[in-house]
């Protein structure tokens, strides 16, 4: 597979990824009656920090959080990270320096309950390293 070609399988792992990640911090609002959208609009209030208009906030949340899981992919793949398990300690690794940013510089995310965003990228590095795993046997 050329470079360029592993490049564009490995972005599309971290697109599922990205996108797969975010179910236990969804089951975890449902379950305890909180919002399910609650990590997305924080996630499009950093983009778009005064805005209230739910639709706006989950569209910026979109135009970020897929480029930035492409990257973390992108970042996994170079850094040899292949299979779910240690996937899932590379996910808990982002989750380290992502939400120490983010709880420090954006209110919304300080209101999130912490186990359900650990668990979001642990689940997020387990799948993108079993989709890279993938990539290099076939």
């Amino acid at each position: 597979m050329t470079t360029q070609g592993r490049r564009g399988v490995v972005a599309r792992a971290g697109l599922v990824a990205g996108v797969i990640g975010g179910a236990p911090s969804t089951l975890h609002a449902l379950a305890t009656g909180r919002d399910p959208l609650e990590a997305t609009l924080a996630a499009g209030s950093i983009l778009l920090p005064g805005e209230t208009h739910r639709g706006r906030l989950v569209a910026a949340a979109v135009a970020l959080h897929l480029p930035i899981s492409v990257a973390w992919a992108l970042v996994l793949d170079r850094t040899n990270v292949r299979g779910a398990a240690r996937g899932a300690l590379a996910g808990l690794a982002i989750a380290t320096l992502d939400l120490a940013v983010a709880r420090r510089a954006f209110p919304r995310f300080r209101r999130l309950p912490l186990g359900p965003q650990l668990a979001d990228h642990a689940l997020y590095g387990a799948v993108a390293g079993a989709l890279i795993s993938r990539c290099d046997s076939g």
